[in-house]
């Protein structure tokens, strides 16, 4: 089943185009890997992916609703409920917990709580930080600070989960553990994962390895 379409996908920033027309199709249960040189165009993709840019031009159809066609309202209520975001940095707020930083998400949606806190509890717990819960961002080392936005991403159990450099910031050993566990989360909780990565290990374990070059997909066979 395709989770993401995109057609002639095209993004300008005044006379700079960055994205040149990106027809792309991601399908559930995948992990899809896109990489390219600096400046190709990956990053600004996977904001439109995530409905947090709107394309210049072009449709995306994700978890099948045409989203450009959605007001700034619906498009944040979609965004909360529907995607998952992993960036570099974990963007954790400093001032709560392992576990209120995950509830946060499943809170802005309205769920019932009890509901949102026991999910919380499991996610974490399944990602090895059952003992973690009560402590906040400063008091976790990186990769369990990552682990941490990885459940807050998962919360609101999103169509898509989107990772921006995920392990671009960890150690070897964090790195690794991180990588896999989106293969994990994909064999465990039927997980698609779009991932925006310099990591050529990363790449070639996916899925598949989408790549860009110049705001186009590469022609390969494999990208499409």
């Amino acid at each position: 089943m395709e989770i993401i379409q995109t057609k002639n996908i095209h993004k300008s920033f005044g006379s700079l185009e960055v994205l040149k027309g990106i027809d792309l199709v991601i399908h559930s249960g995948e992990v899809v890997s896109i990489v390219g040189p600096s400046g190709a165009g990956k990053t600004t993709l996977l904001q439109i992916l995530g409905t947090l840019s709107r394309p210049s031009a072009g449709e995306i159809i994700l978890d099948g609703v045409a989203v450009q066609n959605l007001s700034d309202r619906e498009l944040s209520h979609f965004r909360n409920t529907r995607i998952g975001f992993v960036f570099q940095f974990h963007h954790l707020l400093p001032e709560f917990t392992a576990f209120e930083n995950v509830c946060i998400p499943g809170y802005i949606a309205e769920r019932p709580r009890e509901e949102v806190e026991t999910q919380a509890r499991e996610l974490l717990e399944m990602l090895g930080l059952g003992h973690r819960l009560h402590h906040k961002p400063a008091e976790l080392s990186g990769g369990e600070q990552q682990r941490v936005a990885i459940a807050r991403a998962l919360i609101n159990h999103p169509a898509v989960l989107l990772a921006d450099e995920p392990s671009g910031n960890l150690d070897t050993k964090n790195k690794e553990e991180i990588h896999r566990l989106f293969f994990t989360l994909r064999d465990t909780l039927g997980q698609t994962v779009v991932i925006v990565t310099h990591d050529e290990q990363l790449a070639q374990m996916s899925d598949r390895r989408i790549e860009m070059v110049d705001g186009l997909i590469h022609p390969d066979p494999q990208n499409r």
